[in-house]
């Protein structure tokens, strides 16, 4: 009898673990579909306001500085390591040790600020997607559920999140598992990714139990039939990595020099804050110069040009400027929707010139480009495939994310976001060591 109680109570409480782990999948959804619906609902109003009237298309000018300048000062005064996208955080907390150290860049405060400063952002006009936050807030929503349930594996927990975010972002299950493979863990466990599925089973039931079945791209199936279509799979291959290495390689580069100059500056938050002023301005511009093209995620531009619409020739470049001018601005917000529409647009200019298939060239570019961009070949062509249900160009897609990949290796060896993350990591580590030295002292005076 007391054998059977114990082995009842063990069961108990491993149930209970296992039940707190799927209510956090299931929130990971939830937040997900809730954080896409006000995102869409922000760039609504934000495009609403400027074609109110004759005059309305220069709001920005205005709108956009002081939105990115109180994204900048929030981030950095109330919610720190909320800036940019979120998935270099999620990776930084993945290579601390301490409970402490994770929470300082996945706790519930920041993922509550990332997601309320994404909104501000696409209110004013960034070039920023929501995916790469839904990857941090999935990594803090699992490492919360991890807390309470008393489960140990802080890492497995992280990426499970992190997949289950981006699996529940953009409705791509098989991607959400590849992503966190390939980009998040750069290694295969048994056991942890065991979790990973199991997080992206239930937070993507959660997000289908709410807004259905869809593919995020619509249905897309061009297929390769001529000597043409190949030759633009190259150039979408080959080019989209050579202007994805410039994006990922000019941000490192840019962000490390700023980032020194502002720390050694006597007033490092006032710096911040008129740096992020001063892209808002260019975004500003750009956005006007480009009809306003290049406001928000651009997915309405991607989607257009996967179903055969043609975009303007340069539309690709002037996105591409916006996209990085954003996130050199460091407010919160992530690149993938915006890569993929520069993707969309260079391979829109390609088969133009070509005489190709628009969708096809469409689809290869967001290859291309995403694959150099984040230096992740599989997820590129995995998450293309399932965000158009495509089955008729599969091995063109491959063929274009893995020569996005090489060529961008070939000119920028350092990944984006695991450049990006060891500032993160290097912040954490200085408040630890902050936080144990006034607790050395305190103890010292009590003593």
């Amino acid at each position: 009898m007391l054998r059977r109680s114990r082995a009842l109570g063990g069961s108990w409480r491993v149930w209970r673990k296992r039940f707190i782990f799927w209510l956090g999948a299931a929130a990971i959804g939830i937040v997900s579909v809730a954080f896409a619906w006000a995102a869409d609902q922000a760039q609504g109003l934000f495009n609403g306001l400027t074609h109110a009237s004759e005059w309305s298309f220069l709001l920005p000018l205005i709108i956009a500085p002081l939105g990115f300048a109180f994204c900048s000062y929030m981030a950095e005064q109330h919610f720190p390591a909320s800036q940019g996208s979120g998935i270099p955080q999620a990776i930084a907390a993945r290579h601390l040790d301490s409970p402490a150290g994770r929470s300082r860049l996945l706790s519930m405060r920041v993922a509550i600020g990332k997601v309320f400063l994404t909104i501000v952002g696409l209110l004013c006009g960034g070039s920023i997607g929501r995916e790469g936050p839904t990857v941090q807030v999935g990594a803090a929503l699992m490492l919360l559920s991890g807390r309470i349930g008393g489960l140990p594996q802080a890492n497995g927990l992280i990426l499970a999140g992190s997949a289950a975010g981006i699996a529940a972002a953009f409705n791509t299950p098989l991607a959400g598992v590849v992503f966190a493979i390939e980009e998040m863990s750069k290694t295969y466990h048994s056991r942890v990714n065991g979790l990973v599925l199991i997080a992206v089973i239930v937070s993507g039931l959660s997000a289908l139990g709410l807004v259905g079945t869809y593919t995020y791209f619509g249905v897309a199936n061009p297929d390769t039939t001529s000597v043409n279509d190949w030759a633009l799979t190259l150039v979408c291959g080959i080019g989209g990595g050579a202007f994805g290495a410039l994006f990922s390689g000019g941000m490192l580069y840019l962000s490390k020099r700023i980032r020194r100059r502002i720390q050694t500056s006597g007033k490092p938050l006032q710096r911040t804050v008129m740096l992020a002023a001063i892209c808002g301005l260019a975004i500003a511009l750009i956005g006007i110069a480009s009809g306003g093209q290049t406001y928000g995620t651009g997915y309405d531009q991607a989607r257009g040009a996967v179903e055969g619409n043609a975009l303007p020739l340069l539309y690709f470049i002037e996105k591409l400027l916006a996209s990085f001018i954003t996130m050199l601005s460091g407010i919160p917000g992530g690149i993938f929707a915006p890569s993929l529409s520069v993707g969309a647009g260079l391979g829109s200019t390609a088969a133009s010139l070509f005489g190709s298939s628009i969708a096809l060239g469409a689809l290869l570019g967001m290859a291309g480009y995403f694959a150099g961009v984040v230096q992740a070949p599989m997820t590129a062509f995995v998450i293309i495939l399932e965000m158009t249900a495509n089955h008729e160009s599969v091995i063109p897609i491959m063929l274009a994310s893995m020569l996005g990949y090489a060529t961008s290796r070939l000119l920028s060896r350092e990944p984006l976001y695991h450049g990006l993350s060891r500032s993160f990591l290097a912040d954490a580590l200085r408040a630890m060591r902050a936080a144990e030295r006034s607790e050395t002292a305190d103890q010292a005076k009590a003593a």
